[in-house]
């Protein structure tokens, strides 16, 4: 199969890096693929994308895998966008529509990443992989390198939600819990890499995550017909997936698949409790420090510290974008009032988005008739402790008082 990779790239400083050695960190800082756009574009037409199977692999030209036989899958197909009236209608917009990736193999956005990352991990001839993890990155690792063959170590902070650990076990993945935050089982990871020869799948520490999360945004050039919303509204923890939509969009505008003229706005969102992307922001800094004493209920958003977080930073501004940063407290009230406006299973760091984007259309940053897009990046049953709440309960051995079950909520 041709391959249109030309080379990998440092992106802190722009050194240009052999795509045919496997790869991590350039001068501590992520690494970028790098393809032949000119020869991409002779190759392939949108048109022709259209007798493609309907899955993330459509987009072969623009990927850094070697050959279909490479290919580690669970069946990604492409994820809904689905338009969500109700919830517009409450948030003052005319058009808003969720784009759904609970719908992935693992229940999340991570299944893009992780199956990008263990195809070329085998390719490479990896045997071992390991990354730390604070929710679905670690069950998409482990399902991943199952499907591969591969053995797969996860550290995770022992507060992590109970499904997570329990997919991760599930999976065959040697799993432990961490008296300590993310960037705390980042630091075992490092040290155990020399001893236990493993490779290191941590978020940006290796370059093809990225191009699995940025078939999102290739996807959603091609379901908005190559003509992208004026908004994208993205929950950020390591921020992949904003990176990786920025980088596709930048791509497809080379191809000259879209427009150059106008790219999304690109909305980083965190909550009160881990903001060290939007703390960045509100000071106008290129990097952001190390945020004390994260907490979340939404797992995946509590990153204290993200080796991307200049590519975020980047993206946002260069796209006219913003970070912001919403109450903790309120998580999990803008997720069930947006569960039960549209019925889409919404995780607590896509409820942020909605937060976000009440409090970005009162302020008047979005118009009422502007193109809104969230993206939901997991499922809402993969956090039962949040979701805990008492049920109302029948005894059979008595009347039903059907006034009584009318106004029950």
């Amino acid at each position: 199969m041709p391959r249109f990779v030309t080379h990998l790239e440092g992106a802190i400083d722009g050194e240009r890096l052999d795509a045919d050695k496997i790869a991590s960190l350039h001068r501590d800082r992520p690494i970028l693929v790098r393809y032949d756009l000119e020869a991409v574009r002779a190759a392939v037409t949108p048109d022709q994308l259209r007798a493609r199977p309907w899955s993330m692999w459509r987009y072969r030209e623009l990927l850094p895998y070697f050959d279909d036989a490479d290919v580690v899958s669970l069946g990604e197909s492409i994820t809904p966008i689905l338009p969500c009236p109700r919830l517009a209608s409450d948030l003052g917009l005319d058009r808003l529509w969720i784009k759904d990736e609970s719908q992935l193999p693992t229940g999340s956005f991570k299944s893009r990443g992780l199956a990008m990352a263990i195809t070329m991990a085998r390719r490479f001839g990896v045997q071992r992989v390991a990354l730390p993890t604070a929710g679905n990155a670690g069950g998409a690792a482990a399902a991943y390198a199952a499907r591969a063959g591969l053995e797969c170590y996860v550290f995770m902070p022992e507060d992590t939600p109970i499904i997570n650990q329990l997919e991760c076990k599930l999976a065959g993945a040697k799993t432990f819990l961490v008296n300590g935050l993310i960037n705390d089982c980042g630091k075992i990871v490092r040290q155990g890499q020399q001893t236990m020869g493993w490779f290191d799948l941590s978020t940006l520490k290796e370059p093809y995550r990225l191009e699995g999360k940025k078939t999102m945004g290739l996807e959603l050039a091609e379901q908005c017909n190559w003509k992208l919303p004026d908004v994208i509204v993205y929950p950020t923890g390591g921020g992949t997936g904003l990176i990786g939509m920025w980088k596709a969009f930048q791509e497809l505008a080379a191809l000259g698949w879209i427009s150059s003229e106008k790219f999304p706005r690109m909305v980083s969102v965190q909550s009160s409790g881990c903001a060290p992307i939007a703390t960045a922001y509100d000071k106008n800094e290129r990097f952001a420090e190390l945020f004390p004493n994260a907490h979340t209920v939404a797992s995946g958003l509590r990153v204290p510290v993200a080796v991307g977080d200049f590519l975020i930073l980047d993206a946002v501004r260069q796209s006219g974008g913003t970070a912001l940063a919403v109450a903790e407290e309120t998580l999990l009230d803008w997720q069930r009032m947006a569960v039960r406006q549209e019925g889409i299973a919404l995780c607590p760091e896509s409820a942020a988005c909605v937060a976000a984007v009440a409090q970005l259309t009162s302020s008047g940053w979005i118009g009422r008739s502007e193109d809104v897009v969230i993206f939901n990046t997991g499922a809402a049953q993969k956090y039962v402790e949040a979701m805990q709440a008492p049920l109302a309960s029948l005894d059979i051995s008595l009347p039903l008082d059907w006034e009584k079950i009318a106004k029950t909520t």
